[in-house]
């Protein structure tokens, strides 16, 4: 079992919001929910009963034909699991639960009687047939699980440096060149392997890249099974497959229509909502007023769309081929592919701001006397101010939209950082950093 900061939140819901509220450990598929429910219940409590919806004897499915008898429902549950449940003590998880809403449904009543603990955990929990013809109870603790962090790989793989890069960013001053090079790298083995739990463990395991590829092809494959199930016509996937080459185009949105390959419809944008749903996916909004709140302005119909996982991205950028070669891995590794990948360290930053809880959001306006336009990769909110963040790969010379958006918008800019491989400096009003040091950035927000 990882070390997951997702316990933390799991232990202020125990402490703070049961027995009046069931814990939802909500997330896309394969980013240890299960495992973490699990864990946190033979840590935290005397016993408890863990129901897999996805995996469950008609015995056992049947106990829940009759959940209103609050008292015999509980007998029948630890006679037909043979665990011993204690008042205050024990803890009941239920697990896949999108897959019995009318279960999900009775979390009031089993939450109201106050005999025990509850934890769900779901993927698509908001998918429309998951959630039809119920009352979705208001008795409910969300809690977003998501795939590992930077922090929480580095946990994994027990490599100890991450304390030290808190201390340089505190520093402000250069890193030096041969160590931000080699901390370079190691953000680029996470770059490689993502922060799924099944690929870090294949790396843990000393797994070479082709094998951890294959990991990780395997999780995508079953996102478009799963989407399949969603939508027969297939287009949500032909959505989701999309997204690597709409940001390598760099066009200033995602254009569904370029996935599909037809008009938007009505149908379409239904989709794409059960797409957002899946958590597969992170969306990042256009803001078209980005003077006061982000949340208030943001364009709704305007927005770019990341993979949830930089692991994953790093594999479907390849997926073309049956299989990625493990010399892709060894060039990304060493920083030597011939491709621009501007677009996988953007995901790599739009996902570590999402791991914060924060929502993305970026910003366009048009050149003057011009149909080109410019753009601001992502912008944060920075107490009454914003802090715009501009992502490159490799050169950082070039950045003249950050810095006309900052005198555009002078008096709301805290501050403007471009994030690259580079080592730490300035250029003029500009703070460069080396992206690995993004969440101590966060931090101070």
């Amino acid at each position: 079992m990882f070390k997951r900061k997702v316990f933390e939140e799991l232990t202020d819901w125990k402490n703070n919001y049961a027995p009046k509220y069931a814990a939802l450990l909500e997330g896309a598929r394969r980013v240890g929910k299960s495992t973490v429910a699990e864990e946190f219940a033979k840590a935290n409590y005397k016993s408890y009963i863990k129901v897999d919806f996805a995996n469950i004897t008609q015995e056992l499915l049947d106990v829940f034909k009759d959940v209103a008898n609050h008292k015999m429902f509980f007998l029948r549950l630890q006679t037909v699991t043979g665990v011993t449940l204690y008042p205050r003590e024990s803890v009941i998880i239920f697990d896949e639960i999108q897959r019995q809403p009318l279960v999900r449904q009775a979390i009031k009543y089993l939450v109201a009687d106050g005999t025990y603990d509850y934890i769900e955990t779901g993927s698509l929990i908001s998918i429309k047939k998951n959630v039809k013809d119920i009352v979705i109870p208001s008795e409910e603790h969300k809690i977003p699980v998501y795939p590992m962090d930077y922090e929480e790989f580095m946990w994994a793989i027990e490599n100890d440096t991450y304390p030290m890069l808190r201390e340089l960013y505190e520093m402000g001053s250069e890193v030096g060149n041969g160590t931000n090079r080699k901390l370079m790298r190691d953000f680029r083995i996470y770059m490689a392997v993502g922060g799924m739990p099944q690929a870090v463990e294949a790396f843990v395991e000393g797994k070479n890249f082709s094998e951890i590829d294959r990991v990780k092809r395997e999780i995508i494959n079953l996102y478009i099974d799963d989407f399949k199930k969603i939508d027969s016509s297939g287009l949500i996937c032909k959505m989701y497959e999309s997204i690597p080459s709409q940001l390598a185009t760099n066009k200033k949105r995602y254009m569904i229509s370029r996935a599909t390959g037809k008009r938007k419809t009505k149908k379409d944008v239904e989709r794409m909502a059960d797409l957002l749903d899946s958590k597969t996916v992170i969306a990042c909004y256009n803001t078209y007023n980005p003077s006061i709140t982000l949340a208030q302005t943001k364009d709704d119909d305007t927005f770019k769309l990341y993979l949830s996982d930089i692991g994953l991205f790093t594999t479907m950028i390849f997926k073309a081929s049956p299989k990625t070669d493990e010399n892709i891995y060894s060039k990304l590794l060493g920083d030597k592919l011939s491709a621009d990948l501007g677009y996988l360290y953007e995901n790599a930053v739009a996902q570590m701001i999402t791991a914060t809880g924060r929502s993305a959001y970026y910003h366009t306006w048009e050149k003057e006397n011009s149909t080109h336009y410019y753009e601001v990769d992502f912008l944060l909110q920075d107490k009454a101010k914003l802090l715009p963040l501009e992502v490159k790969s490799s050169a950082t010379k070039k950045h003249e939209s950050i810095d006309a958006f900052c005198k555009k918008y002078s008096q709301n800019v805290s501050r403007a950082i471009l994030l690259s491989q580079k080592d730490v400096g300035k250029d003029n009003n500009l703070n460069l950093k080396p992206i690995y040091m993004l969440p101590f950035i966060m931090e101070e927000l």
